[in-house]
């Protein structure tokens, strides 16, 4: 080995250590965008900012099958070709749509205006070297020979292409493509050339949300050469003007239902920057959100980072890289969503689709609450501002002004309503926080838009749902569900009722929050559909799963469980604490090997009936805590997270949904768990990383400590609150916003006196019978 040899590793090995110490402490490069990409997490690795309206990102070229499930991002992290890319993406949703205003970058002479496939060429390129960090992606367009490069703001997305050295260069701009190919999915489209070079233009989309509008600004470092706007559409049903000097066959506007642009800037001699600004208003409301945020690429991507590295490093995590890569990418993704709506200007479009003045916050879209309700909002209560907040139900309410039928979103984006899913769950998000004191809220105006919704007939068999004491299935499908999470909604009113000292609200709503019951069969132990006779529907089988049956993307194992306001309810019609312990163990136990799920496209990460991919039993493993067991809760976890989550592109389990997977594992990662938001309280389950401080929105900080922590010592022997033991299996609201300190001692062996007790067990409505 020469001299310089062992000088080169010398200074290795001497750098190594202040290197990992650097990055060890960034948030942001711990974060793996690419993570869920692939397998079942329909995640995204473009750019976004933290719930920005822009969330850049490639869609991959799949063929037909771009039209399923599996491409709901756009994106699959082992397709080998790009698209395009477009500006607006879910992050892990389980349905498809967006993509809207597609770009790609074409270099030489010869400009394609349709994407191609594997026969005919087309704009379309293999690609190689992706890199993405938070607020940043980055890409080699093998086939244009372009490096693409991708930044965005929270209204504005940032492209920049370095072209190959003496080729032209050129964009091409498809209105056409959406990630779900919906019949006569474009209703209209436009777009124009401003006098200052600005291209403007529109499109409105028959999609999930109908009809969604949305308007885009788009300026660039260099000056075009020239342009050519073209429909595919048989019949032109507007051309614009031609601007003076221009061609005969140069337009400076069109419209129609089929556009397509082609940008020309000659050969280059610096990369091409190319700014885009959304928005749901108009085409100035655009332009004038591109001039809100200022700034060339590297501005916008250091401006993007450190409002990233703020809102990760709200918790700061010590962990082994993997599960440190894990827990920081989960909350990367849990900070998405809900997406900004509002213009800089306040101006939003409503789910009247009419324009809206601004309303003193920022108004938001996406809300995916079947899913986010669980754990995605909790956390956001905990790690993000209160005016955050405070927007989010502000939003939430002011759309429940503007609705046509008065009621809450549902499942809602782009302003508009997609009715997808059950309950009325805006309510336990407004609940939650108007019981945790979040300022900004008026909450007795929220209470009567909460009522406003569960006593809204004509939705999902309420009329039954209020006069029968359940939903019945021969009127309503999927009506088991739907009557549990109306329980559960319902529970949350009476509790801000209450709070708020509205009494006969509250006594209104605790009676209907036990309606679960009369939907749930003691003699066989299960939630079953009833007809409006009365009778269980038959045959019965609990292990069925079908769409529009009695259950909502579940079955009969997961949907007894869910009455987590009232689990000691539940636990006395399943007998007591022994035979809760023995069914929640033939769930988790339960021999799939003869059943067939693949019809179900969200049936996944399966553990015996247990279903870590799909919502409903998201807060199934707690339970053990609340049959006087924790130490069963405890093993349950180490088995899911160790399955379900891993630092690679098909680390998911199941589909993000928003971010709420992501936020089941930074609860359960930090050793607790809201099983029933509104009740104030996380059920204590186990940690899974060393150590993890929260600055609270109050500027309080929560450390949470994990003493031994290994694989080996997977169970909790000890617990202590500011050094006090805490012999409870909870730990609520006010005490972690008080700040102080959580620690666990960690043994190999259960401690099976823990937390068993009656008054050491976490809320139920009805309480506990003594054991």
């Amino acid at each position: 080995m020469n001299a310089l040899r062992i000088a080169l590793l010398a200074g290795s090995l001497f750098a190594a250590p202040l290197l990992a110490q650097t990055t060890d402490h960034d948030p942001v490069a711990a974060v793996d965008p690419f993570i869920g990409t692939s397998g079942e997490g329909h995640t995204f690795p473009g750019a976004v900012a933290p719930f920005g309206m822009v969330q850049l990102s490639p869609d991959t070229h799949v063929g037909p099958a771009r039209q399923t499930y599996n491409w709901a991002a756009g994106y699959r992290h082992e397709d080998p070709v790009i698209l395009g890319f477009s500006h607006t993406h879910f992050s892990g949703a389980g349905h498809s749509d967006l993509g809207d205003f597609l770009v790609m970058p074409v270099s030489g002479d010869s400009v394609p205006l349709e994407a191609g496939d594997e026969k005919t060429p087309g704009f379309r390129s293999r690609k190689a070297d992706e890199v993405a960090s938070p607020g940043y992606y980055a890409v080699t367009l093998t086939d244009a020979g372009v490096r693409a490069e991708m930044t965005a703001g929270t209204r504005i997305g940032v492209h920049r292409y370095a072209f190959p050295a003496g080729k032209a260069a050129h964009l091409v701009i498809d209105l056409r493509s959406i990630i779900y190919d919906y019949p006569g999915k474009i209703l209209w489209s436009s777009v124009r050339i401003r006098p200052d070079g600005t291209i403007t233009g529109m499109r409105e989309v028959r999609g999930w949300a109908t009809p969604r509008r949305i308007f885009f600004a788009m300026r660039f470092s260099a000056p075009l050469t020239g342009h050519r706007f073209v429909t595919t559409e048989k019949d032109i049903l507007y051309k614009g003007f031609k601007g003076p000097g221009r061609g005969p066959e140069t337009l400076d506007a069109l419209a129609g239902r089929a556009l397509v642009a082609q940008l020309d800037f000659g050969a280059l001699t610096q990369p091409l920057e190319v700014k885009v600004a959304l928005s749901g208003v108009d085409e100035d409301g655009a332009i004038a959100n591109l001039e809100s945020e200022p700034g060339d690429f590297d501005i916008i991507r250091a401006k993007t980072r450190t409002a990233w590295a703020q809102a990760l490093g709200a918790v700061k995590i010590d962990a082994p890289a993997p599960m440190r890569r894990n827990v920081y990418t989960a909350l990367y993704h849990s900070l998405m969503a809900p997406s900004v709506w509002s213009d800089a200007d306040g101006r939003w479009r409503g789910p009247d689709d009419q324009v809206h003045a601004g309303a003193g916050f920022t108004m938001h879209s996406t809300f995916s609450l079947w899913d986010t309700f669980r754990a995605e909002h909790p956390l956001l209560t905990l790690i993000q501002p209160e005016a955050k907040n405070a927007d989010f139900v502000n939003s939430l309410i002011a759309s429940q002004k503007n609705s046509p039928f008065g009621i809450l979103p549902v499942w809602q984006f782009g302003g508009k309503e997609t009715w997808t899913m059950i309950g009325y769950h805006a309510v336990p998000v407004i609940a939650d926080a108007c019981l945790k004191g979040i300022r900004g809220i008026d909450c007795a105006g929220a209470l009567k838009a909460m009522v406003a919704s569960a006593d809204y007939a004509p939705y999902g068999g309420l009329s039954d749902y209020m006069t029968l004491g359940y939903v019945p299935i021969d009127r309503e499908p999927e009506a088991a569900s739907k009557t549990v999470e109306y329980a559960y909604d319902d529970w949350t009113i009476a509790r801000l009722a209450r709070h708020l000292g509205d009494m006969a609200t509250a006594e209104r709503f605790g009676k209907r929050a036990l309606y679960w019951r009369n939907s749930f069969d003691a003699k066989t132990g299960f939630l079953r559909a009833r007809k409006a006779d009365g009778s269980f529907r038959t045959p019965f089988d609990p292990t069925a799963i079908n769409y529009g049956s009695d259950y909502t993307e579940g079955n009969a194992w997961q949907y007894s469980w869910f009455m987590p306001h009232d689990q000691g309810g539940l636990f006395r019609l399943l007998g007591g604490d022994a035979k809760t312990v023995a069914r929640l163990d033939a769930m988790f136990d339960y021999d799939n090997s003869k059943i067939d799920y693949s019809h179900a496209e969200d049936i996944s990460g399966l553990i015996g009936q247990y279903i870590h991919g799909n919502e409903p039993s998201h807060h199934v493993a707690y339970l053990y805590s609340y049959a006087g067991q924790p130490w069963r809760t405890q093993e349950r976890l180490k088995q899911i997270v160790d399955s379900q989550y891993k630092p690679t592109p098909d680390g998911l389990a199941g589909n993000d949904d928003l971010g709420q997977m992501s936020a089941w594992l930074v609860f359960t990662a930090l050793g607790f768990y809201p099983v029933a938001p509104g009740s104030n309280e996380y059920v204590i389950g186990r940690p899974f990383v060393e150590r993890a401080e929260m600055t609270l929105p109050n500027g309080q900080r929560f450390t949470v400590i994990a003493e031994g922590l290994s694989d080996a010592n997977r169970y909790v022997g000890r617990v202590t609150l500011d050094g006090k033991a805490l012999d409870r299996g909870y730990i609520t609201d006010a005490e972690i916003r008080a700040g102080g300190e959580l620690r666990f001692t960690m043994q190999a062996t259960p401690n099976r006196t823990w937390a068993t007790g009656v008054k050491a067990r976490p809320y139920s409505m009805t309480g506990y019978e003594k054991q």
